[in-house]
């Protein structure tokens, strides 16, 4: 199938193969006919599916013909909520790259950057709207936002959004929104909490499922190194120096973990850069910039700083922890080997974290290569650490026991 099979119409379809896209992804070619007929959709697909055009592109094909009238006086015609910065701005961009040859204009507004600047850009006039919930409530609450007029509204990584807590947030950016609307909800995976929200918000959705939610690309060659704890920053370091080559993102649970491990890489000579939720948004968007441009080749991050971020051929992506939530390693390692290439998958395991492990390769239904050629291994017994105070009994001193207290006695008060 080609995407003129999909009924887009000629400046989406010239914008598309501007793009290098010749035909439509499986996600891709489910989506775009229902929504262009109106339907609420439920779509489950992982990341690297293709998943944004497949919202993105039949939004601008209903708008196209309602987009001639004034700049000023456009109105938000579609809404798309995203849980994190990063991928609001990605999302943006291809909106941005769709459009090109339209007038349709489109903004994104997200926390942890000047307001007033999004408030411009609003009051300029648009007709689609990127926002993260947080940012989008702020700007509604200041009547700088009107969602009256939105006829779609899309909710991106539904199960990420609800993981960060915005299921209310959420609820009431859906009820400022006409009764009317089309509501499509996109989701890695649908968990019970996903069901119950799509299920109080959408009129009899058409259920899109694209590739299992456990599956694991075929591409992508998986390989286990057991570890001390201790020992993970030297195992990281030998595995950098001789195995793990090429552009690299590391996952790590933690922020504090994610600096520690950039520390270590620089004073390493490595060229590395970070992103995690604490850092600033200008911060996080140079580090991605420069990993992009190829001025550092390993790039640390976070899960939720990560999610959805699209980087063109990744050579590999290494666990430095194991994701205590298996979904998450499926997420992680489906940024290499996107489009028909190959890619790796390192992870280290510590003996703390083989519950984890156990409950990947249930999810997978599949055993990891384990790698016992390296000089820092864990011994086949260890069992997980758990640390004890090195004092044993109360530190309070303890009061006189009578002889009755010492046999157990029963007292009559």
């Amino acid at each position: 199938m080609s995407f003129k099979d999909l009924q887009l119409n000629r400046p989406i379809l010239r914008a598309i193969a501007e793009k290098g896209y010749d035909n439509p992804t499986l996600v891709q070619e489910k989506t775009i006919p229902l929504v262009l007929n109106g339907k609420d959709v439920i779509v489950s697909a992982q990341t690297g599916t293709g998943k944004t055009a497949a919202f993105a592109l039949p939004i601008l094909q209903l708008l196209y013909d309602k987009q001639e009238g004034p700049k000023k006086g456009k109105k938000i015609k579609a809404l798309i909520v995203s849980p994190t910065r990063e991928l609001a701005i990605q999302i943006a961009e291809n909106f941005e790259a769709y459009a090109t040859h339209t007038k349709l204009e489109s903004a994104v507004i997200f926390g942890g950057a000047a307001i007033e600047p999004q408030k411009e850009l609003l009051r300029n006039g648009i007709d689609i709207l990127i926002a993260t919930p947080g940012r989008l409530l702020d700007l509604h609450k200041q009547d700088e936002i009107n969602l009256d007029y939105v006829q779609t509204l899309v909710l991106d990584e539904a199960d990420l959004m609800l993981d960060m807590g915005f299921i209310d947030d959420v609820k009431k950016i859906e009820r400022l929104c006409p009764k009317t609307k089309q509501t499509l909800l996109f989701s890695a995976t649908i968990p019970y909490k996903v069901e119950q929200l799509a299920s109080t918000i959408l009129t009899e959705p058409q259920r899109i499922e694209v590739a299992q939610n456990s599956s694991t690309s075929k591409n992508v060659n998986q390989l286990l190194y057991f570890t001390p704890k201790k020992d993970k920053i030297e195992l990281a370091l030998h595995l950098l120096r001789n195995t793990i080559k090429g552009n690299i993102i590391i996952f790590r649970r933690t922020k504090y973990g994610v600096d520690k491990l950039e520390k270590t890489l620089l004073k390493n000579g490595y060229l590395a850069d970070s992103i995690h939720g604490d850092k600033s948004q200008t911060a996080r968007q140079d580090a991605l910039k420069r990993f992009k441009k190829k001025e550092i080749n390993i790039l640390i991050a976070t899960d939720v700083a990560a999610r959805g971020i699209d980087i063109d051929h990744l050579d590999a992506v290494f666990n430095f922890d194991l994701p205590n939530v298996p979904e998450t390693y499926v997420h992680r390692i489906g940024r290499t080997a996107r489009a028909g290439q190959s890619g790796m998958a390192y992870s280290l395991c510590s003996a703390d974290e083989k519950s984890y492990l156990i409950d990947i390769q249930k999810l997978i239904h599949l055993q990891l290569d384990v790698m016992d050629d390296h000089p820092y291994p864990l011994d086949p017994k260890a069992k997980p650490i758990i640390h004890k105070s090195a004092k044993s009994g109360s530190k309070h001193k303890k009061g006189r026991k009578s002889e009755a207290s010492k046999k157990k006695k029963k007292r009559w008060y």
